[in-house]
């Protein structure tokens, strides 16, 4: 068991990639991991709704964190070295988001809703009971943007941990144009964190309820999101 939970922190081999893919990733890694790290730094936070998290220790709990996915640049960042694990895809822009990641603290679960995803949730699943907090960015991998999927509902299902609706909301930023208008914050910007009451998920629920669920994890970003 030791062995396994210790694999989720350590880079994968890169031996089934050529030379020049290689390169690549660990030329993206790097890049990405001073960006975040550099940016981050510099930006001026602010927390709201911090009892919400301690609610969740406080009943034994680990958190399912629940963000935007265009939120995940500043996010990535304020949760570092938390020991937060999440889900990367198996393609080859997985294989460097997965090692910057780790250089950031977090472990990585490969997997995608097209994928591997239901091992990914069973993996999940037996590391959040190993002790491992979880994160989902709700509406990846490629969207529709800020329509919540399933996925992290079922989690909560399945191990009794709350949803943690979660955002960034920083004052400047750049957005990229990619499907989910990725935010980067601009240096030294002031960025609200904000956290909404945890969600939590009947080991019984059925469809209905599940999708009950997600409506409500819907709402509860939709609240702390300035869109």
């Amino acid at each position: 068991m030791a062995v396994e939970i210790a694999k989720v922190y350590e880079f994968d081999s890169l031996e089934k990639y050529s030379w020049s893919q290689r390169l690549l990733i660990r030329l993206a890694d790097i890049v990405f991991f001073l960006a975040i790290s550099i940016i981050g730094w510099t930006i001026r936070w602010k927390v709201e709704g911090i009892d919400n998290l301690q609610t969740v220790g406080s009943a034994a709990k680990l958190p399912i964190y629940c963000v935007w996915h265009n939120r995940i640049f500043a996010g990535t960042y304020y949760l570092r070295h938390r020991k937060i694990v999440v889900i990367t895809s198996q393609s080859l822009d997985g294989e460097y988001i997965a090692r910057f990641l780790k250089r950031l603290g977090f472990g990585t679960i490969r997997g995608s809703s097209t994928r591997g995803g239901v091992r990914a949730l069973v993996e999940m699943i037996r590391r959040m009971r190993d002790g491992m907090a979880m994160a989902f960015t709700v509406d990846g991998p490629r969207g529709p943007r800020y329509i919540v999927k399933k996925g992290a509902v079922l989690l909560a299902k399945k191990t009794g941990n709350p949803l943690l609706p979660f955002t960034v909301e920083a004052d400047r930023f750049w957005t990229i144009n990619s499907w989910d208008k990725l935010q980067i914050p601009k240096p030294f910007t002031r960025a609200r964190l904000i956290y909404a009451a945890p969600i939590y998920v009947e080991p019984e629920a059925g469809d209905r309820r599940i999708e009950e669920k997600r409506i409500e994890l819907q709402a509860a970003l939709e609240s702390i999101s300035a869109g």
